[in-house]
């Protein structure tokens, strides 16, 4: 029940958003943003699509092979846009990580350590991603977020991450308990998903790209909706548009992102209605970006494929591999039953 109230609670929160900039701005920031787009435009997104879901995919390969799964790199892009199209499609926005977390523990036996991988995978990429905005943001400060705010979040990341550290020592040192043993595994899991030595370099590597690519499509968006602002201007305002997309008050990712870009491009001196066109325009390209997802989606229905190591029914089998039952066997067939030796005495 609470998770159904919760679920429900995302949903309305996002609807409350996207109402309020109607009710604010009007729906002409809205038209606006479907009407610029053209051809060049989604190919530059579908582009951009492409190479950052081959890199997360990349990680979430990583990741799988540090903690015990075999997951080849072409299977892992089909599932993870998959995954980004659900994603973009359903209320929430992480009904697709949920799919292919569960679609994978159950391809390779252990549904538990697929879940894990794709936590693991899904917390690695938001780590860098805030890290990386955060970073930016103060090398690029902008007059609506403070230099102090910025570096009271950045101390408050960080002691969040060492309490989480701490937190987990200490479990390990405790020992048996239900929750401990559940704080043993996530260590043990973090060791060798994230921070192997082969592992992390590339997933830090692909998540800043992936951060990079995200940021060319907000660009690419903004040049679609007309803003001639520079890229210098844009980038605090981007990155904070993007943070705000990992608050769960979403339908499909849509509401807090255009409530913020809405808001930041008030606050830095530009037009709201022109920030919210670029995020409706950044939204309709991320959601055309995913749309090999459907495809995938719509192949594996028609054709759904046989999990692995699956024997096929007894009529498939050619008739010499067909055992038929002894009353098929000819008399110089039949074995006669064997007494077994009875010891005397």
């Amino acid at each position: 029940m609470a998770r159904s109230v919760w679920a429900w609670v995302k949903v309305v929160g996002g609807l409350a958003i996207l109402a309020a900039l109607v009710w604010r701005l009007g729906t002409g920031a809205f038209l606006d943003g479907l009407s610029v787009i053209d051809g060049g435009t989604l190919l530059a997104a579908i582009g951009i699509g492409l190479l950052t879901t081959v890199l997360s995919a990349w990680r979430w390969c990583l990741v799988a092979r540090g903690l015990g799964i075999r997951l080849p790199l072409r299977g892992a892009v089909a599932d993870y846009y998959r995954a980004i199209f659900l994603n973009a499609a359903l209320p929430g926005g992480i009904l697709g990580d949920v799919h292919r977390a569960v679609h994978n523990g159950r391809d390779t036996g252990d549904v538990g350590r697929g879940v894990r991988a794709v936590v693991l995978e899904r917390t690695a990429g938001t780590a860098v991603f805030v890290v990386v905005g955060l970073s930016v943001l103060l090398v690029l400060p902008s007059p609506i977020v403070p230099r102090t705010q910025l570096v009271q979040a950045a101390a408050a990341v960080v002691l969040a991450a060492a309490a989480a550290a701490a937190l987990v020592a200490w479990a390990r040192r405790r020992g048996a308990s239900l929750v401990t043993r559940a704080l043993g595994t996530a260590a043990a899991d973090i060791r060798r998903g994230l921070l192997a030595r082969r592992v992390w370099p590339g997933i830090v590597a692909s998540s800043a790209v992936v951060v990079a690519g995200h940021l060319a499509t907000f660009l690419v968006a903004a040049r679609a909706a007309g803003s001639t602002a520079s890229f210098a201007r844009l980038a605090p305002l981007m990155l904070l548009s993007l943070l705000a997309m990992l608050l769960p008050l979403n339908v499909g990712g849509w509401g807090p992102r255009e409530g913020m870009t809405a808001w930041a491009f008030g606050a830095a001196g530009l037009s709201p209605s022109l920030g919210l066109t670029i995020a409706v325009v950044y939204g309709v390209l991320a959601f055309a970006a995913s749309l090999p997802g459907a495809a995938v989606l719509l192949v594996r229905w028609l054709r759904p494929p046989a999990p692995v190591g699956q024997l096929g029914p007894i009529e498939q089998l050619g008739p010499i591999e067909q055992l038929g039952p002894i009353e098929q066997l000819g008399p110089a067939e039949r074995v006669p039953p064997v007494r077994a030796a009875v010891p005397v005495g």
